[in-house]
């Protein structure tokens, strides 16, 4: 019998495309022991936006939520997302702190780590890939897919050549806007299986409805593994059902090697937290729905949410279709990035302040004008000239490696903090996102009970 990997992305990518990743910790922890005994090739539980908003918005310390995952998670591999020299965060950080974030996201339990860059540089995930290689961890290097006049199956397969020549232990298709069709699904895996050795995994969203046609096709490529969400979290801007994938194929002569019961054990569980989430309107019923535009301006799951989110707080909701017309001529100017974080974020930011503002790059973010100063990597294709004027004004933009330029960074931020810093991993968390980072701090220390310090004196 065929075998296929189930990653199950609950804990992660599922509620991040849904939710924005707000689910605490005491949301999930009474199914983990479940989850454990589920039988899944591996659990995403880490990365992405997990990091910023545990600081950020629930308050946690995103190691300690990592380690507690890891206390009941005895049989299943975790996994996380990391973006290369960007780590969790929005812009490049030294060699010195990618290094010491990617070991210590080991020693605190991750066993896999999908390592990729927003704009498929690979000189941008080599150190980290190293390092997890070094630390025992499994490195798994991403393809980011996206369409466009320059990427093609040639281009893909260069890529996964360099992420096997780089020794990484397997290759994920990163398909974050859920555009790959089950064609080029079966072509890009068939075609990668030809070239190279490394095992296959694939990863889409429901987003445009293709996902599960598309994991079909995986599946009769010869893909090793697929991401999907238990069903209550699944469809829309997530990943296609867990349960609906397994049923299928088994009828398809693959075996799974999850327990379909416990499956459906743990959705039980998770209805009751979808259904919270929803009476907030956290969860809002518009990521739910089929989105076929998004064939043409690629915006990925999570993405889209929060596109939603910001729009709302602006009141500014009806000008969402505005927003996405002008997604792909934002990313055709900056030479087709894949719409991936970081790059997916300042793309949709800047197509929004476009909009808003009612014209085209009157205020351009500091994050395209770095993208464009070549502090992200290289671009794919060619900057618009004009475009690159108005930032560059003249200047060459940066063709060595970004990072190559950078100061380590972690024993000034390890001095800054000073007593405050009660771990590395606390260091790390600041140097990722300062003032989250601070402001969780004084959370935790205002949390702390007050000690009173006195002494006895004998009187006589």
């Amino acid at each position: 019998m065929k075998q296929m990997h189930i990653t199950e992305t609950v804990l992660r990518d599922a509620q991040q495309s849904l939710i924005a990743t707000r689910m605490p910790f005491a949301d999930f922890e009474a199914v983990l022991d479940e989850m454990d005994q589920a039988g899944y090739h591996s659990v995403e539980c880490w990365g992405g936006a997990t990091f910023d908003s545990c600081l950020r918005y629930l308050h946690e310390d995103p190691w300690e939520r990592l380690r507690k995952i890891k206390s009941h998670m005895k049989n299943t591999k975790l996994q996380m997302l990391l973006r290369g020299q960007n780590l969790l965060g929005y812009h490049h950080y030294s060699d010195d702190t990618v290094r010491r974030f990617v070991r210590k996201s080991i020693e605190n339990g991750m066993d896999i780590i999908r390592i990729f860059d927003a704009l498929n540089d690979m000189r941008n995930i080599e150190v980290a890939v190293q390092e997890c290689i070094a630390a025992g961890g499994h490195a798994q290097g991403c393809i980011c897919y996206t369409l466009s006049p320059i990427h093609n199956l040639d281009l893909f397969v260069s890529l996964g050549k360099q992420i096997e020549e780089m020794g990484c232990h397997s290759l994920c298709i990163k398909d974050m806007a859920g555009i790959m069709s089950p064609k080029e699904c079966f072509e890009l895996v068939s075609a990668l299986r030809e070239n190279i050795s490394l095992p296959i995994y694939v990863h889409t969203h429901a987003t445009t409805g293709l996902g599960y046609m598309t994991y079909l096709k995986a599946a009769e490529a010869g893909a090793a593994g697929i991401d999907c969400a238990t069903s209550c979290f699944s469809g829309g801007t997530s990943q296609p059902a867990t349960e609906s994938l397994v049923y299928t194929l088994a009828q398809m002569g693959f075996d799974c090697g999850v327990d379909t019961k416990i499956l459906k054990k743990v959705n039980d569980f998770f209805i009751p937290v979808q259904q919270r989430f929803a009476a907030s309107g956290v969860f809002d019923p518009y990521v739910l729905s089929t989105k076929t535009d998004a064939l043409v301006y690629q915006i990925p799951g999570g993405m889209l949410s929060n596109l939603v989110a910001q729009l709302k707080a602006q009141n500014a909701i009806d000008k969402l279709d505005a927003v996405l017309a002008e997604t792909p001529r934002v990313r055709e100017d900056l030479g087709y990035p894949p719409l991936v974080t970081p790059l997916s974020q300042m793309v949709g930011v800047q197509a929004t302040v476009n909009v808003l503002l009612g014209e085209r790059y009157k205020s351009i973010g500091k994050e395209i004008k770095s993208y464009i100063r070549g502090e992200y990597g290289k671009a794919p294709g060619s900057i618009d000239a004009a475009l690159a004027e108005k930032v560059l004004g003249g200047e060459q933009p940066l063709t060595t490696r970004y990072a190559d330029t950078l100061e380590p960074e972690f024993d000034k931020a390890k001095e800054y903090l000073g007593g405050r810093a009660e771990s590395e991993e606390d260091v790390l968390s600041y140097i990722a996102f300062p003032q989250q980072a601070e402001q969780y701090f004084d959370i935790r220390d205002a949390e702390k009970p007050f000690v009173a310090q006195y002494t006895i004196r004998e009187v006589g």
